[in-house]
């Protein structure tokens, strides 16, 4: 049966204001926002006094049940967004990877049946990673009929799912027919490659020798020639988890040119440092590789800039769990430790604490870099990122003075590390509500399997029609002689 679901009295923050408003739901959408709002009898009615009320969050880089370097990770669709949830997260955007020579459409079929368990809202970038004419056409079935508008890049993982120039170059020009956005992971994987055997070669074997193999230049090299590849086509252009401050200024100097590039950065980045590869217990310095790496604190704060500034829009958390067992398997070689950290619980806690605690960031600017940017990006705004009557009542009551000591013995995930341990936050979700239903309250968790929806994204978001004029008013014109 349709239900209503009224909160009352909370300030509700979005991207551009924030306003004492009640919260109407009705049948899993938001009916009316208003002071004083009227309610049907058998309605529910929660207390928001005290509280902020933002839109759920998208986490737009997750890797949930991902078989990668000959194992699985711990979290499937269901407890991945049920851990999820309980940070008030309410919907993710997952990643279909294709292994080399595997049809896109056989891969999409295989990743959302995996999905059907999710208890949140969930949908799917589509890796590019290998190149013929069945990809052309399964890149143009997946937009036109199943609602895919991004598709992902390797630049890392020789021998693997790395992309060369050439299917970048062709994946970035189809991708720019179909209106759909190219993300990529920006790492010289020819040079990560050099240098770790040159790693091993000099002894280091253990997880220190991952930060050392993939330093900022192969990230930034990455990043600009992928900006560069996308300023020639004329193609919008997303870059995952920006690491360091070189990439950062890439993408900065682009978009000071006026192209349209944008970052998303991770709450690990932003918060974790690589003192951790060098901790000698194995089992800590293996939970923390993950690619890029954590970096050098300084490059913290450059990320925090690039936020506040507007040339990175985004945060996520690549969350891809793999337990100490499974970490092991690079006990002797570090390129054999499975890549890959937690975070899609933590993630709204950790960046309110380090973000608007610190006066980094307003709350309306949180909102925006942890739902609606997203949101905007990939083309679903404002059915999701944003408290307006006919969006979906995706809801998180948010109380700023609750405080949450994060730690792998509390969190939801079934990952056995917590790269966050420890660290104790100011700011933590008291209600998740997905689809008008309250789905976490004050750690209670009622996540229910198979209840998340496959969300559909149009094609042709408005800034490719930006993009489009702009390239007819400039293309080139032969000289009549």
């Amino acid at each position: 049966m349709p239900s209503s679901l009224l909160i009352r009295g909370a300030t509700v923050v979005n991207a551009d204001r924030a306003e004492r408003a009640d919260v109407l739901c009705h049948d899993g959408r938001i009916v009316a926002v208003g002071a004083d709002l009227g309610v049907s009898a058998g309605a529910t009615v929660i207390d928001g006094g005290g509280q902020y009320l933002m839109p759920g969050g998208i986490d737009p880089h997750t890797h949930m049940q991902l078989p990668f370097m000959g194992t699985v990770t711990m979290d499937d669709f269901y407890s991945g967004t049920a851990a999820g949830l309980a940070g008030g997260t309410t919907t993710i955007i997952d990643f279909v990877i294709p292994d080399p020579k595997e049809p896109l459409m056989d891969a999409y079929r295989k990743w959302r049946g995996w999905a059907e368990k999710a208890a949140s809202d969930y949908s799917f970038h589509v890796a590019v990673t290998w190149w013929d004419d069945s990809v052309h056409r399964d890149m143009g079935t997946l937009v036109r009929e199943e609602g895919i508008n991004s598709f992902k890049h390797f630049m890392a993982y020789k021998n693997a799912i790395m992309c060369d120039d050439e299917t970048l170059v062709r994946s970035f020009r189809r991708a720019l027919e179909l209106g759909a956005m190219p993300t990529v992971h920006a790492e010289n994987g020819e040079l990560v490659f050099l240098l770790q055997q040159e790693m091993k070669a000099l002894g280091i074997t253990g997880p220190e020798g991952h930060p050392l193999s993939r330093p900022p230049a192969v990230e930034a090299e990455a990043a600009q020639r992928a900006i560069a590849i996308a300023d020639v086509l004329g193609v919008p252009i997303y870059i995952v988890h920006v690491s360091c401050a070189e990439a950062a200024e890439a993408i900065a100097r682009a978009r000071a040119r006026g192209q349209r590039v944008f970052g998303e950065v991770l709450a690990g980045h932003l918060t974790v440092d690589d003192s951790a590869y060098r901790n000698p217990d194995f089992a800590t310095a293996a939970g923390h590789v993950m690619s890029p790496p954590y970096r050098e604190k300084s490059h913290q704060e450059a990320l925090w800039r690039g936020l506040q500034a507007g040339h990175l829009h985004a945060t996520a958390t690549d969350h891809c769990t793999f337990c100490a067992a499974q970490k092991a398997a690079g006990k002797d070689d570090f390129t054999r430790i499975p890549n890959g950290c937690g975070g899609v619980e933590e993630r709204m806690m950790v960046i309110w604490d380090a973000g608007v605690n610190s006066g980094r960031l307003t709350p309306s600017e949180f909102v925006a870099i942890a739902s609606a940017n997203a949101a905007k990006l990939f083309n679903i705004y404002p059915r999701k990122g944003c408290i307006t009557p006919e969006a979906d009542a995706d809801l998180v009551l948010w109380d700023p003075a609750a405080t949450r000591t994060l730690s792998v013995k509390t969190q939801k995930s079934l990952g056995d590390f917590n790269v966050f341990e420890g660290r104790t936050v100011t700011g933590a979700p008291t209600t998740t509500i997905s689809q008008g239903k309250v789905v976490y309250v004050d750690g209670d968790l009622r996540a229910e399997r198979g209840a998340g929806r496959y969300v559909q994204r149009p094609a042709f978001s408005p800034q490719f029609d930006a993009m489009a004029r702009w390239g007819k008013q400039h293309a080139p014109v032969a000289v009549q002689r």
